[in-house]
């Protein structure tokens, strides 16, 4: 049971992953993450 239970976790995470990767190529993305870069920093 163990077994299944880590593939599991680890598909979830590899689709996770690569959702993560897709949505951070698009340049609306990509702005929206540099805008809040931009406000943490000047915390």
């Amino acid at each position: 049971m163990g077994f299944l239970s880590n593939f599991m976790k680890g598909k979830a995470a590899n689709r996770a992953l690569r959702t993560i990767q897709r949505e951070a190529s698009k340049p609306r993305n990509q702005q929206k993450a540099r805008e809040m870069l931009a406000r943490l920093r000047k915390r």
